[in-house]
């Protein structure tokens, strides 16, 4: 509940400061993806080697999600997000200063381990600001943050990157963790800790499977979108013939369609949980499917690239609904996990995508790649579904 002594303007203020965080973990999740090619040229390795950055983020944020949400439920939510967000702020200064390939892994591991974490924590602190009568307006004003961070932080640091060297695009990304650092620190009030179900309650949702069925769903089905994604800097140039310094206008493309897709998905999930995941994961498929061809024109290759982000959105919200659902009790498990699942999706995405193209396929065949893993997703929904018919005769919408 929120706090009848806050007053309005700090409130909102709180949330901003949790929403700029968002907006530096949104760009420093994706702007590797567009700068593989300065990345790889700089530190000498192949660009598939250098997507392996990329993995090394996303195992971060597998790991660090449910440990960090388990180990520090019931410590002061303020000292708790300031942490993280010291903690974020120093794996980016170790990617600016990396001065080897293994370094710069080890880093972008660092990096990655507090998103999952600050992402559930910040949810529930906005929440309480803003009282349960706000609750999803709170949470969704916290992602606007990653979103915008698709269409403006990501292309603006991708440009950077491009003009100064990929590590002024991490410097970028130091410098919003250290303003968000002093932004909740200024803005956030003093909430205290707060009741939290116990460990065994939370870790109970493993037992459940349909909690890891849902898993499964997001880490396989949302792949796809990853797997193209990664490596969309040197699709556009050498596959759609399109000029290096278009590549940060296509990122803002993905963006953009991103957010579209999440708005859809969320509408979607509202009216059918179930039928959501369906027709996201079903678009998902047929839009990388068709990439393999469009990918060869700057125009449809960027209609596409659209496409692929708003139908990889539109899955999350459907798939957090999911995991809710199915985890019962232990919701603040079941939201880290959620985090958890995207990233094993994308450290997956990456390392497929990288091996059809070091195989000699091309950079159309992630999109390729990333289509049948939509359809392995949709083949789990199925199991899922009918597991759930069979166990308790109906299925939640």
């Amino acid at each position: 509940m929120a706090s009848p002594a806050l007053c309005p303007t700090r409130a909102r203020l709180g949330i901003l400061a949790l929403a700029l965080g968002g907006f530096g973990i949104g760009t420093n999740e994706f702007v590797a993806m567009g700068l593989l090619p300065e990345i790889a040229g700089g530190l000498h390795i192949t660009e598939p080697i250098a997507g392996h950055v990329i993995s090394a983020y996303a195992l971060g944020v597998v790991v660090g999600a449910p440990v960090i949400a388990a180990l520090t439920a019931k410590f002061n939510r303020k000292v708790v997000l300031m942490s993280l967000m010291a903690v974020f702020a120093l794996g980016n200064v170790a990617t600016v200063l990396a001065p080897s390939y293994p370094v710069l892994m080890a880093a972008r591991f660092l990096a990655g381990l507090p998103h999952g974490a600050f992402f559930g924590v910040a949810a529930l602190v906005a929440a309480q600001l803003l009282g349960p009568a706000q609750r999803a307006k709170a949470v969704a004003q916290v992602m606007t943050g990653l979103t915008v961070a698709t269409v403006v932080g990501v292309p603006l640091a991708s440009w950077l990157g491009q003009l100064f060297g990929w590590r002024s695009a991490f410097a970028l990304v130091v410098v919003v963790g250290l303003v968000t650092l002093a932004a909740i620190w200024l803005w956030l009030p003093e909430l205290g800790p707060t009741h939290a179900t116990s460990t065994r309650t939370e870790l109970g949702a493993l037992k459940r499977p349909q909690v890891w069925l849902a898993l499964v769903i997001g880490m396989v089905g949302f792949g796809g979108m990853f797997a193209v994604y990664t490596y969309i800097a040197t699709t556009l140039t050498d596959v759609a013939g399109m000029s290096r310094t278009w590549v940060p206008l296509g990122l803002m493309v993905f963006g953009v369609g991103m957010v579209v897709g999440n708005l859809i998905g969320g509408r979607m999930a509202d009216r059918s949980v179930i039928r959501g995941l369906y027709l996201s994961m079903a678009s998902l498929a047929v839009v990388l499917a068709v990439f393999v061809a469009a990918a060869h024109h700057p125009f449809t290759a960027m209609l596409l690239l659209f496409g692929i982000g708003a139908s990889g959105a539109a899955i999350a919200p459907a798939l957090q609904t999911r995991l809710m659902d199915v985890a019962a009790e232990a919701q603040t498990l079941a939201a880290a996990l959620n985090h958890s699942a995207l990233n094993i999706a994308n450290a997956s995405g990456a390392w497929i995508g990288g091996l059809v193209i070091a195989a000699g396929y091309g950079y159309t065949a992630p999109a390729a790649a990333g289509a049948a893993l939509a359809v392995i997703g949709l083949v789990v929904l199925t199991v899922s579904v009918a597991l759930q018919r069979r166990t308790t005769g109906a299925v939640a919408a």
